[in-house]
């Protein structure tokens, strides 16, 4: 029996890849269920496409023509949170990026359903929300970022698994060559140019910054139950070994492979069994040398802030989260320098009073009050 998906955000560049990895194998993948922001052309050529029994756009809007007979289509937010706990589907792929995510794990985990999560800030804004309902709800959440797949497989499929330590692999991004005293003079394209990496361009600028690697120590945090000080980042310029994990008898074990999201992706959705991929075999004659170093806190001040953040704990990664949105927004759209990104988000958490995350209600309020300061900053 086919394995039902319901993808939320299928126009991304994840959710593309989702696609591609069902259409590799449509024998063991249906997807029944296709959600996205605001849409446009692409949302109806994959409803067009795939055919799903439901088909939903986030933003208001008129109904388009074009969608097939048999796929139902809807708009605004009682159509969003239905594709994110559609009734026929096994999984719920959460694919979305940024704050939006939260609400679509917590409305999975509602509608008691496994989530393969690919939305690093549902965690970093609402990890102590997120997990406890999992919980309670019996829902599976396997994870998805390359790094923390790599943990997982290194952990033998048990987030719950004993170690010594979680080691999260960081390349530096795209500037990571450049002399610090010329970081103010790039462009949103320099940045965007991974040298690794084909991404969105929200994470590639995250990537840049380093803010990223920030986000993935908190979202380790909830998955691995794992204390701060348990918690390593090395630089990894290769991009080869996506993470690693020390045990209490000094082995450390570390998944390797070439840059491919489709690999996680996949896992995902098939494990434990392991099926061929696109990914091309590993040649380690070829690569010859893997390099290793420690982040430099005058290059990378957006790591060390989300650091910070997730020492203080409460409400405080949320705030990160929304400050990081705005400021790279607002990079990318050519309104500030590179290195105003760090001076807005330091100078929005400055101006925030930490409460415990105790409810969604809260972290929207925290959320928005970010934003709000963050956005008084922009020119």
């Amino acid at each position: 029996m086919r394995k039902k998906i319901a993808l939320i955000g299928s126009t991304g560049s994840i959710g593309r890849q989702v696609i591609n990895v069902c259409e590799r194998y449509p024998d063991l993948f249906q997807l029944v269920a296709i959600a996205a922001n605001t849409g446009g052309g692409l949302f109806f050529e994959q409803a067009e496409k795939l055919r799903p029994a439901f088909a939903a756009l986030r933003a208001e809007g008129e109904t388009p023509a074009g969608i097939p007979a048999h796929t139902r289509f809807a708009r605004g937010e009682e159509a969003f949170e239905e594709a994110c706990g559609y009734p026929d589907a096994d999984v719920v792929f959460i694919a979305v990026t940024g704050f939006a995510g939260l609400k679509a794990a917590l409305t999975a985990i509602k509608a008691k359903k496994d989530i393969a999560l690919a939305n690093k800030e549902s965690l970093v804004a609402g990890g102590s929300l997120v997990m406890p309902a999992a919980e309670r709800a019996g829902v599976r959440i396997i994870p998805v970022d390359s790094e923390h797949s790599a943990l997982w497989q290194c952990l033998a499929f048990d987030r719950g698994a004993p170690f010594s330590k979680l080691i999260l692999t960081a390349s530096g991004g795209a500037l990571r060559d450049v002399p610090l005293e010329k970081l103010s003079d790039m462009a949103a394209k320099d940045a965007l140019a991974h040298p690794n990496w084909d991404m969105g361009a929200k994470i590639t600028i995250d990537c840049a910054t380093m803010l990223n690697k920030g986000f993935e120590v908190i979202e380790a945090m909830h998955l691995y139950n794992a204390p701060l000080e348990k918690i390593e980042v090395v630089m990894h310029r290769e991009s080869i070994v996506h993470s690693m994990v020390a045990f209490a008898d000094g082995a450390v074990l570390a998944q390797m492979s070439y840059p491919s999201m489709e690999l996680p992706i996949q896992l995902a959705l098939t494990y434990p069994e392991r099926l061929p991929s696109n990914a091309a075999p590993l040649d380690l004659v070829k690569l010859s040398a893997l390099h290793f170093s420690a982040p430099d806190p005058a290059r990378y001040p957006c790591f060390f802030l989300a650091l910070k953040c997730a020492e203080r704990g409460g409400d405080m990664p949320c705030a990160l989260n929304a400050a990081g949105e705005v400021a790279v927004q607002a990079f990318l759209h050519g309104q500030i320098k590179f290195t105003q990104i760090a001076e807005i988000i330091e100078e929005t958490l400055g101006r925030i009073s930490p409460r415990a995350a105790e409810s969604y209600a809260l972290l929207e309020d925290t959320d928005a009050n970010a934003r709000r300061i963050a956005r008084s900053m922009l020119p």
